[in-house]
């Protein structure tokens, strides 16, 4: 039996993490790539005054802005009929309240939506110890005009 002697074995291993590491390199790269392209889609605007449940009560669209010249909405995958949210958005709701401290310095408001109520949302938000906004979508019209909801008929999109 012909045995490996740990010298090649750990050069086998380099190689391969080698190897993985290129393939992460491109990863990133067309991440970059596809977040350039995000950013220069054209702006549209919006026409439909869009209705959100707050923790302060109903607020429109042009609410979540706070004065802002942007806004940034984290579509946060929560159900109507759901006790707790997505693990997947949780995971990364545990690291906004950090990140937000440095969108006031690029004119920017962030808040949270989902389809949840806003009694559901802010009960699961206060068990995790989270402080970002969150609101609650009043209809479906703001998750579907904006692709992050879907039926089985085919929709009219109206901004």
């Amino acid at each position: 039996m012909n045995k490996q002697s740990t010298a090649e074995i750990h050069q086998a291993w380099l190689d391969a993490r080698l190897a993985l590491l290129e393939r992460e390199k491109e990863l990133t790269r067309q991440q970059d790539d596809l977040a350039r392209m995000i950013r220069e889609l054209p702006a549209v605007p919006v026409e439909v005054d869009y209705s959100f449940d707050g923790p302060d009560g109903v607020e429109g669209l042009a609410d979540l802005f706070a004065g802002k010249s942007q806004l940034v909405v984290y579509h946060f995958m929560f159900g109507a009929d759901w006790q707790e949210g997505c693990k997947s958005c949780s995971l990364l709701a545990d690291h906004f309240d950090g990140a937000l401290k440095h969108l006031p310095h690029r004119d920017a408001a962030f808040v949270a939506a989902s389809t949840a109520s806003q009694e559901t949302v802010q009960r699961f938000r206060n068990r995790m110890g989270w402080k970002f906004k969150w609101v609650s979508c009043v209809g479906p019209e703001f998750n579907r005009d904006f692709g992050v909801s879907f039926t089985a008929e085919p929709q009219d999109y109206t901004y």
